[in-house]
């Protein structure tokens, strides 16, 4: 599989490097194995494409059954996004009871907490970017609504989401975020492609239409988009068991 991670890997990365970070992948997770070699290297092409390693970090190789699941994390997306050259800034956080939390018109305009007391409990979540011409984007996303992509995860009972649930709060307000950047066609392809293997719903959908629901108040109506909620995204599989599909899914 060589030469064809040399054609479609961008120049900062060696096809030689991208072979053995895959084959440590498959060390590191040995039910990859199991997988079919169509959706492993499927996996192991479309992410050479996107210029990402299976690194562990970035993205992830996940065994879901017989088949090989690409997941993007958080800063495999921010790496993504910070590829269009427009961003100067990224920050993302939880919200939890302690803190000093203002926002106005969907922009979080002041977030400080003490470190050395307890924080309470996260109760929302949020993403920022500042852009190169000083404008910038928010997504600020409540518990509630979290917990509602939570729960249409095949993976929400386990895993990430309950060891690290701070984490993925703030990559689904990330992830929501980049829906409202200005992408190149290139970055946004690739961003629907990530989406494509965590939602299979979304595979023959046009990159424009991989929007997650839009929960933030302080958008404008006639910006957001109309779509099929029920096309709202599973989030991460991880490395859950696969299980039967709840009926009328």
């Amino acid at each position: 599989m060589q030469k064809q991670f040399a054609a479609a890997l961008p120049r900062h990365l060696s096809a030689e490097r991208f072979g053995r970070i895959a084959i440590t992948a498959l060390t590191r997770t040995p039910k990859l194995v199991d997988c079919t070699q169509e959706s492993l290297f499927k996996c192991l092409l479309d992410l050479s494409a996107m210029g990402l390693e299976p690194d562990g970090r970035r993205a992830h190789l996940i065994p879901y059954g017989k088949e090989c699941t690409l997941v993007v994390d958080y800063k495999g997306l921010v790496e993504l996004v910070r590829r269009s050259g427009d961003v100067a800034k990224i920050h993302a956080d939880t919200v939890c009871e302690n803190d000093e939390f203002e926002h106005s018109m969907g922009e979080v305009t002041r977030h400080t907490y003490d470190l050395k007391n307890d924080r309470g409990e996260p109760y929302a979540a949020y993403a920022q970017v500042t852009l190169k011409d000083g404008s910038v984007q928010a997504e600020i996303m409540s518990k509630a609504d979290i917990e509602k992509i939570r729960k249409s995860s095949k993976a929400g009972q386990s895993g990430p989401w309950v060891a690290h649930w701070s984490e993925m709060a703030k990559k689904t307000a990330f992830r929501r975020l980049t829906k409202w950047l200005t992408l190149c066609p290139e970055i946004q392809d690739s961003i629907a492609k990530a989406d494509s293997y965590e939602f299979p719903q979304m595979r023959n959908a046009t990159p424009q239409q991989h929007v997650l629901p839009d929960t933030n108040p302080f958008r404008k109506k006639e910006e957001v988009p109309v779509i099929d909620e029920d096309s709202a995204p599973d989030d991460d599989k991880w490395e859950a068991e696969p299980k039967e599909e709840e009926e009328g899914q």
